[in-house]
């Protein structure tokens, strides 16, 4: 008799979108009995309550936690802070949610908040290169800072520490230093519920399963929800652990059940380094291994497919499994390319390394290969932002922001990380890897389904007959106009990529 393995009995839910994930992690945490430890790269205490249960304690989530820590639960939240000059607005949330939750009123719980900012630093000649860069922000910072009647102006201040010391100090040309972040979006109820996957917690996140908002204003991501005492209490440790690990002052904590991607500062003179030392690339080792076995379906869906060695790597198991079949699902264009008039260069730095990532495995699987990209069901109107990537065939973009990669019926792996060199190298990321076959198979079914339509064959989630059924649907809707056609998918752009796609010598690719 052939061994099976054997599985932990637990609880798994797949949420679709934060109409689902939200509601889903207010419940819980407003249940908790004992604490909550979470990690954010974004954590508005100002979003607003969903579910039924915890409207009835307030509206927001500063609510929320107030009302858990007046029952007596210890509250943690680890939430990443950014470089202040190279990411200004990123910086002044942080400090912003800091200090709305500094505010709350109770008795009874303990809450503790820190602001983390990754702290590897640039090499001191490349930082003299940025100053250029560091002063402009500034300038722009003072400028809008000018226009705020004496209040506004305090309190912009007040949320933003770093810039307020340069500014004091009489700094002006000063350029970033800080490349890498903590970009994990995880949280743990009593050390038995983990909460895991893309999604950061504010207004701009909040969409829906029908997608139907002006295509600036949507967001598709997954997350999960997942009972398992075990990988809680690794990933506890994983919390309280990990700012020391990225500082260099103590050795990575195991965390079975989890897999992660830690950097660390580099210790001694640092005069051209850019990059963080690595520690831990364990998303990006389980992506290899896992292409490596791939039998009939790799579905990859990602914010960003901008990593050469994993697509390398996919090219080569095309090459040696002629049955192998892939489908990659992407935004129609970065965040910072679709809704501006103006595209970043972030951005088109990135077509750049998602073009070189595509044409290689385009050309090892060949038409065994598709690459989709959301869109609503509706023709552009007045609400939509008028750029010129924003849509796509002639529908307004849903920005896709998910982080999941699914190999045949084997496993699935949720996570914060995507597809790109920073993701798998220089952010603190985490995610889960699913084998348990149901666990895999309701992956496949929410996942894949939600971009369906409703009355899809149950094939169509199948790993040995998906491909043909999504080949087909998305290239028919090509065709049709935006109301007719089936589920959300289309075929991506890779042209109007290469249009924007800007290369950047010298730019590390982790640097986005």
């Amino acid at each position: 008799m052939t061994n099976q393995p054997t599985y932990p009995a637990r609880h798994l839910e797949v949420l679709i979108t934060a109409q689902e994930a939200y509601p889903t992690f207010e419940r819980k945490v407003l249940a908790a009995k004992s604490e909550v430890v979470m990690g954010f790269r974004i954590f508005d205490p100002n979003t607003k309550l969903r579910s039924v249960e915890a409207r009835a304690i307030g509206d927001t989530w500063a609510d929320l936690l107030q009302h858990v820590l007046n029952n007596g639960v210890r509250v943690e939240l680890y939430l990443a802070d950014f470089d202040a000059v190279a990411a200004t607005d990123l910086h002044q949330a942080c400090w912003k949610s800091l200090r709305i939750l500094k505010g709350l009123n109770y008795d009874n719980g303990q809450l503790t908040v820190e602001p983390l900012l990754h702290p590897a630093r640039m090499g001191w000649i490349l930082r003299q290169l940025f100053r250029p860069f560091g002063a402009k922000k500034i300038r722009q910072f003072e400028e809008r800072l000018a226009e705020l009647p004496a209040q506004q102006k305090r309190r912009a201040l007040l949320d933003a520490p770093g810039i307020r010391a340069l500014i004091k100090r009489g700094s002006r040309f000063v350029a970033p230093a800080f490349p890498a972040s903590h970009h994990q979006k995880i949280a743990v109820i009593d050390s038995h519920w983990v909460y895991i996957g893309g999604l950061d917690l504010d207004e701009r996140r909040y969409d829906d399963r029908q997608h139907d908002k002006p295509a600036q204003e949507t967001w598709h991501d997954v997350q999960v929800m997942l009972e398992d005492e075990a990988v809680a209490k690794a990933a506890v440790g994983h919390l309280r652990s990990f700012a020391d690990v990225t500082a260099g002052k103590r050795p990575v904590t195991p965390a079975p059940g989890l897999l992660r991607t830690l950097s660390a500062k580099r210790k001694g003179p640092n005069l051209w380094g850019m990059s963080p030392k690595p520690v831990l690339s364990e998303i990006y080792q389980r992506h290899l291994a896992l292409i490596k076995s791939a039998r009939e379906l790799i579905y990859l869906e990602t914010q960003f497919f901008r990593d050469l060695g994993l697509a390398q790597a996919l090219a080569q198991r095309a090459q040696e499994n002629p049955k192998l079949r892939m489908i990659l699902v992407v935004p129609g264009a970065p965040e910072t390319v679709a809704f501006r008039q103006n595209p970043a260069l972030d951005g088109r730095f990135g077509d750049h390394l998602q073009t070189r990532a595509i044409n290689i495995i385009e050309q090892a699987f060949g038409s065994r290969m598709l690459i989709a990209s959301p869109v609503q069901r509706r023709s552009v109107d007045a609400q939509d932002i008028d750029s010129e990537r924003a849509s796509l065939h002639n529908a307004p973009l849903i920005y896709l922001h998910a982080k999941v990669s699914i190999f045949d019926d084997t496993a699935a792996i949720v996570s914060s990380a995507n597809l790109n060199g920073r993701s798998f190298h220089w952010d603190t990321e985490a995610g889960i890897e699913f084998t348990h076959p149901d666990e895999t198979a309701q992956i496949r079914k929410r996942v894949m389904g939600h971009w369906l339509p409703e009355d899809a064959p149950a094939q169509s989630i199948i790993p040995a007959s998906a491909f043909p059924y999504w080949q087909q649907i998305v290239n028919d809707n090509a065709t049709q106009h935006p109301a007719g056609k089936q589920g959300f998918l289309v075929p991506y752009n890779a042209t109007a990529a290469q249009k924007t796609a800007t290369p950047v010598p010298g730019m590390p690719p982790e640097m986005v």
